[in-house]
């Protein structure tokens, strides 16, 4: 399609069918999304304004529901894309070069023929462009090049999983243009993950990028971290009478990477000494049958956070079964043993370095004081600043998030769905 279709598509209601199935069901989501679509087509528009034949794709942010702080040690996750997404307007061309521009951002230019390993792009969505067309270039796919607008309410910082996103997007529309569709969702979140480890300078697993690219609920194992075990699950909080609401409390991430340093370390730390590598390699039983002597060698704190592990690994597997059953019920029960886990054992509510600034542990408070026994709340992701979750009853929803704007600003409280797809491209009907 052109630009002209794509804006008369959108007015005309003809892409209304696919945003619902992003976005859900309310007319609200499908007005919201018009516009922004709309924003999007006319922006690209000033930025390409000779351009003929263009393609629009999206990518979902990504919630943790179950599993906090496992996947490191090889364990057993639940997470679920969501409604917040980064959306592209695309022109496809032969100059082997990547021209993106990012709403608020400064301009991207990726120059295909080089795709080595930049220095000075470390920790820069260049980097991830580049890294992700090296390896799609090392599976022996051509890229030609393409200019693309983009713009994201998968906001940075809050909890959402915004640079998996966008290395998702990324490779979707290198994967559909150039690669005729033929990477799977699990082969689209290793070139993510490649590409911010080898390219962008972090360290991280897969999680954040499989789900991603798989979108819906999906129960990950990662046993075997390089192919995880993957399940779907078809589970609809909104049809179920609950929204999943993400707060972000605004606390700054600066200096926290020793915390985070910290929990891997200190679980590993255990498993070592218990004659492993990781956690999930060791034995529940014999890990309490030998904590006289494990104190001789690990510190109490570490103790702590390999008991959370063992429990916490479990837990994840009973969250998927009781959505599994739509036992609501017992999965706020395990939403709840889930936080206070995480409070007591793995302690990544606040910084033991500035016990005084706690605001995840005052807004989980404030939460349990509102919901008064409904739904469940807990610390969502890494931990010690940043954002909680909430499962909040859909009558209770606008007041929730009132309530927790009250406190921590405005804006703060996303009211999301579960999304049923990851990347994916938007085609005219």
């Amino acid at each position: 399609m052109n630009i002209h279709e794509l804006i008369s598509g959108i007015s005309d209601g003809r892409f209304d069918d696919q945003f619902r199935r992003l976005y859900g069901a309310s007319e609200r989501a499908v007005l919201k999304a018009r516009a922004r679509y709309l924003s999007a087509a006319e922006k690209f528009s000033v930025m390409c304004p000779e351009c003929d034949e263009i393609h629009v794709y999206s990518a979902p942010g990504r919630t943790e529901i179950g599993g906090n702080h496992t996947d490191h040690q090889h364990g057993c996750v639940l997470a679920a894309a969501v409604s917040l997404d980064i959306i592209a307007v695309v022109s496809f061309h032969d100059e082997g070069v990547v021209r993106v521009r990012s709403e608020g951002y400064m301009a991207d230019e990726i120059d295909l023929s080089s795709l080595e390993v930049n220095a000075a792009e470390k920790g820069t969505s260049a980097a991830l462009i580049r890294g992700i067309a090296a390896k799609f270039a090392e599976m022996g796919v051509k890229i030609g090049g393409f200019d693309a607008y983009m713009t994201s309410e998968v906001v940075s910082g809050s909890g959402l999983s915004s640079s998996a996103a966008f290395e998702i997007l990324t490779a979707t529309i290198i994967n559909e243009q150039y690669n005729q569709g033929k990477a799977s969702a699990a082969e689209l979140a290793r070139i993510g993950r490649f590409a911010e480890n080898a390219y962008f300078g972090k360290a991280c697993g897969l999680m954040d990028q499989t789900v991603c690219a798989e979108g819906g609920a999906v129960f990950i194992d990662f046993a075997e971290p390089d192919a995880p075990k993957m399940s779907s699950l078809h589970f609809d909080f909104d049809k179920a009478g609950y929204s999943v609401c993400i707060t972000d409390t605004r606390g700054s991430h600066a200096d926290l990477s020793a915390d985070y340093d910290a929990v891997a370390a200190e679980m590993k730390s255990v498993a070592e000494a218990m004659g492993g590598e990781y956690l999930r390699e060791c034995d529940e039983e014999r890990f309490y049958a030998e904590l006289p002597a494990l104190r001789q060698q690990c510190t109490d704190r570490a103790l702590l956070r390999a008991a959370h592990f063992f429990a916490e690994n479990s837990r994840a597997a009973q969250e998927s079964e009781a959505l599994t059953d739509g036992d609501t019920e017992r999965f706020f029960e395990l939403v709840g043993q889930s936080g206070t886990s995480s409070a007591e054992l793995l302690q990544n509510l606040y910084s033991a370095g500035d016990p005084q600034v706690q605001p995840v542990t005052l807004a989980i408070m404030l939460s349990k004081r509102f919901l008064r026994g409904a739904g469940a709340v807990r610390v969502h992701g890494g931990g010690f600043a940043g954002t909680i979750q909430a499962f909040v009853p859909n009558y209770l929803t606008t007041d929730y998030a009132t309530e927790m704007e009250r406190i921590f600003g405005a804006g703060c409280c996303y009211v999301l769905t579960v999304r049923p797809v990851g990347g994916c491209e938007l085609r005219l009907d």
